[in-house]
């Protein structure tokens, strides 16, 4: 966590009071509640009254894909349009959907640097434009950071419902809601230096969808449940810190990734760069070193000091080729040799000469041991 969220954090939890009292030590905190909520809504350009906190961004997509599907099924709306390549936590809320709701997902390709194929959407959207209860795209993809053009999304929809998920670009690159033009947005406090465990679904104003938790209504009847404050007051400090010192993070981290691929060129001529380099998040990069087993190779880095990850981090520990390069056109045999490396503004060039030192060390060990041919 950053240090302004840390500190809104600890002087947030020592405020006694549900937020949703009418006591003087509740109204105290929904008095901080409130003013976090205008902070996170200035983050990301919007009206105030738009944030819907949630504990997750999984939560966030879920009240978005189900919420809007349930809208649509009452105009007797039952398709939903997504990418091959989305986070689960937007693609499995649409599979269940089709398979608990009678839901007819249609799922449109990606080319080989990970950007939606828009002359598809605009051919699936004609032939279905009555019946499309949604369209789901990310922004940008959490494993190989290509930004999607969600403006031309938008464009093609029309009149269609469109969420994205924001959760990997909010306070990455610029980023407003009212010019993204999305019917809703998710975005998370963790990826910004927040805590865990908090998150919000942006959602147009006077839209209401329908409910995934009921109970107290707290949140625009919409969203139910004791509000996290300590939580959300950190995520809004999170939040200010990362858009006040975005373009000079960007800058460096950009910098920093630059200098990370041409250090692991330099040391293994055979290694590629997955998705797009110019559209993309400044600070993912999807590397694939041919017949190395990456499982071993992030192991074998771990030792020498390097945290890197075979995918994304919420589906650690689950063994199944990466089905954002299997959309992008790897084999199998090419997703399980690919490594993704994260970088932050705290991150240094010493490092990535670090990495530089060993990279072709631990690469010959992994692709000795790994048996690929």
């Amino acid at each position: 966590m950053v240090e302004p969220a840390i500190a809104a954090l600890t002087d947030a939890i020592k405020k006694l009071g549900n937020a949703s009292s009418l006591h003087s030590a509740g109204r105290s905190v929904r008095k901080d509640l409130e003013q976090a909520r205008e902070q996170i809504a200035q983050a990301i350009d919007c009206a105030p009254s738009e944030v819907i906190f949630t504990a997750t961004g999984t939560e966030a997509n879920n009240l978005a894909i189900k919420g809007l599907y349930w809208l649509g099924v009452k105009k007797n709306k039952k398709v939903i349009i997504t990418s091959t390549f989305e986070h689960h936590a937007v693609a499995d809320p649409i599979t269940w959907l089709a398979e608990h709701e009678g839901a007819q997902v249609v799922a449109i390709d990606v080319d080989r640097n990970g950007f939606v194929d828009l002359k598809q959407l605009a051919t699936r959207v004609e032939e279905h434009k009555n019946n499309i209860a949604l369209i789901s795209i990310m922004h940008a993809n959490n494993e190989v950071g290509t930004i999607q053009d969600i403006n031309q999304v938008v464009k093609i929809a029309g009149d269609i419902p469109v969420h994205s998920d924001c959760v990997q670009s909010f306070g990455k690159v610029e980023l407003s809601f009212k010019k993204l033009g999305v019917t809703a947005a998710t975005i998370s406090a963790h990826k910004i230096g927040g805590p865990l465990g908090v998150a919000a679904l942006i959602l147009r104003k006077g839209l209401d969808i329908e409910p995934v938790l009921h109970g107290g209504g707290q949140e625009r009847d919409l969203r139910s449940g004791t509000f996290n404050a300590p939580g959300i007051i950190s995520f809004a400090a999170a939040a200010a810190n990362a858009v006040d010192n975005r373009k000079e993070r960007e800058l460096k981290i950009r910098e920093l990734k630059s200098e990370l691929i041409q250090t692991i060129k330099k040391n293994i001529p055979d290694a590629w760069v997955n998705g797009d380099q110019v559209k993309s998040l400044p600070g993912i990069v999807s590397i694939t070193f041919p017949k190395t087993d990456s499982e071993g190779l992030l192991l074998l880095l771990d030792g020498e000091g390097i945290a890197c990850s075979t995918g994304s981090a919420c589906s650690a520990g689950v063994q199944r080729p990466s089905h954002v390069l299997m959309a992008m056109g790897l084999t199998e045999d090419e997703t399980t040799s690919t490594l993704r490396f994260s970088l932050s503004y705290s991150n240094t060039i010493n490092e990535i000469a670090k990495l530089g030192s060993v990279i072709a060390t631990v690469v010959a060990r992994s692709k000795a041991a790994s048996g690929k041919k």
